[in-house]
């Protein structure tokens, strides 16, 4: 018996030293191409680079610690709800790759068997833009104190109507530059029509108010009513922690029509020093003119009272589609005290779906979740968003449990927003989606909202 036991073990340990271990350039690297490197490389967010073996070796054991608990690389979908093409997370496969790597000496193996360096434009996710809009003046941002949203209207001097397929807003001090939202604003559109250009600009409240204007964040963010959300133009492109640029299917693009304006909105958050910020957006145009048109809209409630000490406070909103169209993706949206948020579709013919749940919403993350099969939504097709709040000492992240909590600009303040993008054929406008046909448009027409 004893001589069998042996042998065993023998075998044992001889199949373990045959078992090969993996190795950064083998194993480990094609797996931080595919998930990690969009922004653990210079210039993006992530705080170390993970392109050579150099960099990525003294953080093995960390980047074992992040996967193990999924907090890297974040993704916060319910597996059990829709499908996404963006999903981010981890196959057990290659967690079990990272996890061995750095338990057998994070190895470094032979270079020959690494897979292609990613061809990465520094400073840029969209690859080199077609056309670079910048801020004209620099902003100097104080070193403390609440600072009101800043608008900057920038021209594109465009004579011709161009078709956005990728666009990407990039802040020039990712230290103070909390949120940039990029809007369309077409000719003979009145919004901030006392702004100068190139000036940074503070409406007044009834402008910032007016037909659902104003309290702007994230890539696409706003104050509309319970139906949707209202701006004084489209949606070209935003900026805010963990965002990613948006990049369209070929045939789909942003509109932005000749003699256009970019009106970019900046939300800056003092840090105790000074601070100066040039930020500016970049632009892919379509190599064809597409045959859609996408646009953003949202179902929006800025209409609560988050009680002090409430730990599961619910919101909801909802909108109802007035035309059909397409849905493409998803981003819920709100502020530190967000807990969990919930997408749903009723279909004319009665028929409910749960599009979308994230359980454990992370406001330092704010996701797009890219539908893998884009969805018919037939007019009259409703969304609906339930979201849930803690403003309880429980969460790590509330500024304040004593306070009640309302809707507001700011991130000690609330949003609860459930946006979505959708295309429609090119000569549909928001406005077909968001006000019912009997009801006339108005002379001047504004963004997603009413």
């Amino acid at each position: 018996m004893r001589s069998l036991v042996l042998s065993l073990c023998s075998v044992a340990l001889a199949a373990a030293a045959t078992t090969p271990q993996p190795t950064f350039y083998k194993d480990v690297l094609p797996v931080l191409q595919k998930n990690c490197q969009t922004c653990h490389r210079p210039g993006e967010a992530a705080p170390m680079a993970f392109l050579s073996y150099e960099e990525a070796r003294p953080w093995a054991k960390a980047i074992k610690t992040a996967v193990v608990t999924k907090k890297m690389p974040p993704w916060y979908a319910d597996p059990h709800y829709g499908k996404f093409s963006n999903d981010r997370s981890l196959s057990q496969a290659e967690v079990d790759t990272l996890v061995a790597w750095a338990d057998t000496g994070a190895k470094a193996g032979n270079p020959k068997d690494a897979p292609k360096p990613l061809d990465w434009v520094e400073g840029w996710r969209i690859g080199n833009p077609d056309m670079v809009l910048t801020m004209p003046v620099a902003f100097d941002v104080p070193a403390s104190g609440t600072i009101d949203y800043q608008y900057i209207i920038v021209p594109t001097g465009f004579t011709e109507d161009k078709y956005v397929q990728m666009a990407e807003a990039r802040p020039g001090d990712r230290t103070v530059v909390h949120h940039i939202i990029a809007f369309i604003r077409e000719p003979g559109n009145p919004w901030l029509k006392d702004a100068k250009i190139g000036v940074p600009f503070v409406p007044r409240e009834q402008e910032r108010q007016a037909d659902g204007r104003g309290n702007g964040e994230q890539k696409r963010e706003g104050g509309g009513g319970g139906g949707g959300v209202g701006f004084g133009g489209d949606f070209l492109a935003g900026y805010a922690p963990g965002t990613l640029p948006d990049v369209l299917k070929p045939g789909q693009a942003k509109l932005v029509k000749a003699g256009s304006d970019i009106v970019l909105q900046m939300h800056y958050t003092a840090d105790g020093k000074t601070h100066t910020d040039i930020s500016r957006v970049g632009m892919v145009f379509a190599t064809q003119k597409p045959t859609e048109r996408v646009l953003t809209l949202a179902a929006a409630n800025p209409k609560f009272a988050i009680p002090p000490g409430d730990s599961n406070y619910r919101v909801d909103a909802k909108i109802t589609l007035q035309d059909d169209s397409t849905l493409i993706d998803l981003l819920p949206h709100m502020h530190f005290r967000g807990k969990d948020f919930e997408y749903r579709v009723t279909y004319p013919s009665g028929e409910k779906e749960t599009l979308l749940n994230v359980p454990n919403y992370d406001f330092n993350w704010q996701l797009t979740y890219e539908l893998t099969k884009p969805k018919l939504l037939p007019k009259g097709t409703v969304i609906e968003c339930t979201a849930h709040f803690d403003n309880s000492v429980n969460n790590k992240f509330n500024p304040d449990a004593t306070k009640e909590v309302h809707w507001g600009e700011q991130t000690w303040e609330e949003m609860m927003i459930g946006f979505f993008d959708v295309s429609v054929p090119m000569d549909k406008t928001a406005m077909d989606l968001m006000r019912p046909k009997s009801q006339p448009k108005p002379a001047t027409t504004g963004g997603p909202g009413h």
